[in-house]
């Protein structure tokens, strides 16, 4: 099991993203939870990406455009430092 931790980033990308639309909140929670116990769950579809903000990152899957950016933790490998909610294109888009 791994333990979530929220960098500042994560919040405001989260309630731009997500506020308000219950559909998307229900996906994320399931994704967070997934991560939580796998971060390499098949139907997370983890990757690495290379971001704009945050650089060589983890990508997961939400929903078809929705995606978490993650990495683990550089000293404890155990922890997974959670940077953003993205989106996969549009101008919301993470990705370079």
């Amino acid at each position: 099991m791994y333990v979530l931790r929220f960098a500042s980033s994560f919040d405001s990308t989260y309630k731009v993203l997500i506020k308000g639309n219950l559909d998307f909140g229900k996906r994320t929670e399931k994704a967070l939870r997934l991560l939580k116990s796998d971060p390499f769950y098949p139907s997370l579809k983890s990757y690495k990406v290379n971001t704009r903000n945050f650089g060589g990152k983890w990508s997961s899957w939400i929903t078809g455009d929705l995606r978490i950016i993650w990495d683990f933790d550089e000293m404890e490998k155990q922890i997974i430092v959670l940077f953003a909610i993205a989106k996969h294109s549009g101008s919301y888009r993470e990705y370079k």
